[in-house]
């Protein structure tokens, strides 16, 4: 069994680990948790270890904090304002070619189970596109989301341009990334961006309230629902039948149709 990731070798990320769940949280605050290559570098390490021992993954930024009399104007909740400028400013074409945040964003996507982004203040840029990854995503009314890539001179080449049309459609999506729109976590919810809001002090159990409804279901009934889910439309239905197949000849299947029964006896 793979050993839990060590929280102390990671400088841009918070993780809390248990046996079916990662809580990872950005955590570069003073840049707004703004994506920069180490960030990059510490998501793909948590990917590896979920490839190699499946678990839900819920990404999170700087929670909201209420204010205190050690803050009196408390602490707004911020997911990630997007890629880190300074370090974008000197990227050149050879970076691009590399596709250092679409390899990364797409890895996640990819995960065995799912992912549950939990989304507060500013989900910008790069940040968006790295909700847009996700399976599921929860929101607050202070959430910002949006693509301001055209107004810097360059594009959302990180997922927007075809995640974000099959999220919301088309129509939608160009305003988004030809004209800058931004959407509140109002509008998220409506368009289906989201599928819950949420007050920020509740966001992050809200998370791990879905979280906990995915690991009641059989994790490989999971696994193999999400991987057909996302498979080519000329896959099916035959990946579909295949994946069936497994899942009718596993231990768990039969355990749980026979607990099924049981209750129904009584």
């Amino acid at each position: 069994m793979t050993e839990p990731l060590n929280d102390a070798l990671f400088t841009t990320l918070l993780l809390t680990e248990t046996d079916d769940r990662l809580g990872v949280r950005l955590h570069r605050p003073e840049v707004r948790n703004a994506i920069d290559q180490a960030m990059v570098d510490e998501l793909h390490a948590v990917c590896a270890h979920l490839e190699s021992t499946p678990k839900i993954l819920i990404l999170a930024g700087t929670a909201s904090q209420p204010p205190s009399e050690e803050n009196p104007r408390g602490v707004k909740g911020i997911f990630a304002s997007g890629a880190d400028i300074a370090q974008l400013r000197e990227r050149r074409r050879d970076d691009a070619l590399a596709g250092i945040n679409s390899t990364l964003f797409d890895r996640i996507a990819k995960l065995p189970m799912p992912v549950i982004a939990a989304l507060d203040g500013y989900a910008l840029g790069g940040g968006a596109e790295l909700a847009y990854a996700a399976d599921f995503r929860i929101g607050t009314p202070e959430l910002r989301m949006g693509q301001p890539e055209t107004g810097l001179g360059i594009m959302a080449a990180a997922g927007a341009t075809w995640r974000l049309k099959e999220l919301i459609g088309e129509p939608l999506a160009k305003e988004i990334l030809l004209a800058g729109k931004i959407l509140t976590g109002e509008d998220c919810l409506r368009v289906g961006l989201i599928t819950d809001l949420v007050p920020g002090d509740e966001l992050i159990d809200a998370a791990r309230a879905l979280a906990g409804r995915i690991g009641a279901q059989d994790p490989l009934a999971v696994r193999l629902t999400k991987s057909v889910f996302h498979a080519p439309r000329e896959a099916h239905p035959m990946i579909d039948t295949l994946a069936q197949g497994m899942l009718f000849e596993s231990e768990e299947k039969f355990r749980r149709m026979q607990d099924f029964l049981d209750r129904k006896k009584k």
